[in-house]
């Protein structure tokens, strides 16, 4: 299996130091930058598959390297977990609408980083030859649960990981109403510290790709007031 790359960026040594060995231990080729432009032009030159990234960093912001990374047809798919001592929920908000999988605040505990990374790269790096089983086809919707490709009338569109596991989730429970706190768990998993505005902000980010990429007017996505979102049955 291909050993997979992931880039760590922090202005701060010993964290990146801290960070780095933590994931070099399980297995991941780590690379490392300091500041965000460093960041960028390692993007540019490795296949990076997981990004770690502060959001105080010297030349660019962290913010502003999330929003780049999501308006690069290239690197719109690549899974970003924030890592960083603003621990406000503005912040978090903030860094989950502009795209980021995850939000880990400072102080944090290495083997809860380590857990987060494994498994977004472990729902992100399946593989394997494609059977009907392995998509789902909702009207014009097909997605594609080898591959994490998503095709809105015949064009494919990206969604970051969490949109993609949202929107999968979703769909394979097309018409029943899946909670908040369910949605939280089976996609963030278990002691996430986060609360179910972070389902809402991915919830809103996926709705809109849905309804600015397919040209029925629909609301594929249905909010039941008070208890969670469902998927509309299509058929």
């Amino acid at each position: 299996m291909k050993e997979k790359k992931i880039l760590v960026v922090d202005d701060e040594e010993n964290i990146v130091e801290l960070v780095k060995f933590n994931l070099e231990k399980e297995g991941y080729q780590v690379f490392v930058t300091y500041d965000g432009q460093a960041a960028l032009d390692k993007l540019q030159e490795e296949d990076i598959d997981l990004l770690v990234l502060d959001l105080m960093l010297p030349e660019i912001g962290g913010l502003d390297i999330c929003r780049q990374i999501r308006n690069d047809d290239e690197l719109s798919d690549l899974p970003i977990i924030m890592l960083t001592a603003k621990e406000k929920e503005v912040d978090r908000i903030l860094g989950l609408e502009l795209g980021a999988d995850d939000y880990v605040t400072k102080p944090f505990s290495p083997r809860e980083l380590v857990a987060r990374v494994k498994a977004i790269l472990r729902r992100t790096g399946s593989s394997g030859q494609k059977t009907d089983e392995d998509c789902i086809k909702l009207g014009e919707i097909v997605i594609d649960l080898n591959k994490y490709e998503v095709l809105l009338d015949d064009k494919q569109v990206n969604f970051t990981p969490k949109e993609f596991e949202l929107l999968m989730l979703l769909a394979k429970n097309a018409g029943k109403v899946l909670t908040r706190n369910f949605l939280l768990k089976e996609i963030w998993g278990y002691g996430y510290n986060g609360d179910t505005r972070t389902v809402d902000v991915h919830i809103r980010r996926t709705r809109q790709k849905l309804n600015n990429n397919l040209a029925e007017d629909v609301e594929y996505i249905e909010t039941v007031r008070g208890v969670g979102y469902r998927f509309k049955e299509l058929e």
